[in-house]
């Protein structure tokens, strides 16, 4: 029987894309961030203006801040921190910031002379009500595979199949973050064909680092690495699970299809000129 517009069943609840909830997903940001300094030898962490900044290396799409704002407004001199801690270590500063933040930084990174370079929405789904599905063709990375699931996770991101030792090196911080969950899909022989990660922070599954080899894509690999993580999920008593993607893209059409929803995008703003 068809309910009306608006009506809710029983047992169902809105979920309300508000500060609260930002946090939390944040916050778990946050964590996933800190967790990869645990293998650089000169990775570095700064709590700052509410969030966190991390250093893994000068070139790392992992040297990044996030969570900042969600606590208050943010001050010029904790910018003025910020960029004393990447400036001092070569590199650049790169804010991942959530719309729900205190407006006021804006201005400060705005005369500052910050520019958007990127947009990911952010996607949850609730967990009340959903089942185990079965995943042939995804498994556990075992403890001993951390190269092969940093290079099969690489070859899908940087679309080569050799790897630096830089690129490389991102997968394996992910691999050594505490809590880290890894996954590898494979094909009928058991060729690793892509892989993904996920963590667990109070009830919330974070799900990251999705990547599938080009040779590999439209298959359906990328929706069981989505439903293996669930799974889990589920059986650690998790309530949410969260991940993000670039808006339009063929992951967030995989995520809404395993009944995800956009609840905020998260804009990425570097500075314009040197922070000095």
């Amino acid at each position: 029987m068809m309910r009306p517009c608006g009506i809710l069943a029983q047992g169902e609840f809105l979920l309300f894309a508000d500060l609260t909830l930002a946090r939390r997903l944040e916050t778990a940001e946050a964590a996933n961030a800190r967790g990869c300094t645990a293998i650089h030898p000169e990775a570095a962490t700064l709590e700052v203006g509410g969030g966190c900044a991390v250093f893994v290396g000068a070139e790392s799409p992992l040297s990044h801040a996030v969570g900042l704002g969600l606590n208050g407004p943010v001050t010029e001199a904790e910018i003025d921190r910020l960029e004393a801690f990447y400036r001092s270590r070569g590199g650049k500063v790169s804010i991942e910031l959530c719309p729900l933040a205190d407006p006021g930084i804006l201005d400060i990174l705005g005369d500052r002379g910050y520019r958007v370079t990127e947009f990911n929405n952010v996607l949850v789904k609730r967990l009340a009500g959903a089942t185990i599905v079965l995943t042939p063709r995804v498994r556990r990375a075992l403890r001993d595979e951390t190269d092969i699931w940093s290079h099969t996770v690489g070859r899908g991101f940087f679309e080569e199949h050799a790897l630096s030792t830089e690129e490389m090196d991102v997968g394996r911080a992910i691999c050594a973050m505490p809590g880290a969950l890894c996954y590898l899909a494979v094909t009928e022989s058991g060729e690793p064909a892509g892989g993904a990660a996920a963590a667990v922070y109070s009830g919330l599954a974070t799900l990251f680092a999705d990547s599938t080899i080009a040779p590999h894509r439209r298959i359906g690999l990328h929706r069981e690495l989505i439903a293996a993580r669930l799974n889990e999920a589920l059986a650690q008593g998790c309530d949410l699970a969260t991940a993000s993607t670039l808006p339009g893209s063929g992951s967030q059409r995989n995520y809404e299809r395993m009944g995800f929803e956009v609840v905020y995008t998260r804009i990425t703003l570097v500075a314009a000129r040197a922070t000095c």
